[in-house]
């Protein structure tokens, strides 16, 4: 009996000029299950025209860089975006019109951004997360359960570790730790997240969610989620070495998604983690 092989998926950059663009078109090129379908740049760069393989360091592979979000979603099967928050409203209006998936890793979006995807993901399937790395979204998944198993008796500290050049604190990844270990709790994360300490701040609050940011050196980023009682105490760590870990989380997202139904996933989804 003959066995039928899945082709290729088609994939799709926005944002392929930049530094995980790059990464992403070169762990695509990696793998026997993927191939390059189109790379987006914005509007009127210098690479405009000029084929793929050279941002990969390669030969070329006959795909010419394109400033057209249209031509983009029209040749892939997926598309696979990190490129700018001002780019979110045009990548939209493409998905929508080509009917293709697409897999969001822009961080920083606005509220209106974000109402853009919601409304995207209506009519095509997005799958959209502030961290791509497969370890991080289950860490994400483990502080929740704890979380929700230990009572607050246990103080919950989140602490991140970035390189010297990283401009905000805490992390967006450390935020949303936080988040999960108040959805485990069943509390408000807002109101219970202390994002620093200076000073003479008192005793600690019963149920409060610390948090403390370290900044240094080429640290690609570092996380634990440490929950500290009178008599124990439990970490959850997570260190990336390596910052192409972002990038195969995000192709493994765009096969995962190829033939999924109209609707806005996260990574959990992707992990087959259930709440």
């Amino acid at each position: 009996m003959e066995v039928r092989k899945m082709s290729k998926l088609n994939i799709g950059i926005a944002g392929v000029a930049g530094r995980m663009g790059v990464m992403i078109l070169k762990d695509i090129l990696g793998r026997d299950t993927t191939t390059v379908a189109s790379g987006l740049v914005r509007t009127g760069s210098n690479l405009v025209g000029s084929d793929l393989g050279a941002l990969a360091s390669i030969e070329p592979i006959g795909v010419a860089i394109t400033d057209n979000p249209k031509t983009c979603f029209a040749n892939a099967d997926v598309v696979v975006d990190f490129s700018l928050p001002e780019a979110i409203e045009e990548l939209a209006e493409a998905a929508i019109d080509e009917k293709k998936p697409w897999v969001v890793g822009t961080t920083g979006l606005s509220k209106k951004e974000e109402t853009i995807l919601r409304a995207t993901s209506e009519k095509v399937p997005v799958v959209f997360a502030s961290n791509m790395s497969l370890g991080v979204n289950l860490l994400f998944a483990l502080v929740e359960q704890v979380a929700r198993s230990l009572d607050d008796n246990f103080d919950i500290e989140i602490l991140d570790f970035h390189h010297k050049h990283k401009v905000d604190a805490p992390s967006g990844t450390a935020l949303t730790l936080g988040e999960a270990a108040a959805a485990g709790r069943g509390i408000d994360f807002k109101s219970s997240a202390t994002l620093s300490r200076e000073g003479v701040v008192g005793a600690r609050a019963k149920g409060e969610i610390g948090f403390s940011a370290l900044r240094g050196g080429a640290v690609v980023g570092e996380h634990a989620v440490m929950f500290a009682s009178a008599g124990e105490r439990l970490e959850l760590h997570h260190k990336a070495s390596d910052r192409s870990i972002y990038a195969a989380g995000a192709v493994t997202a765009g096969i995962w998604v190829r033939d999924k139904s109209p609707g806005m996933y996260s990574m959990k989804d992707v992990l087959g983690i259930k709440s």
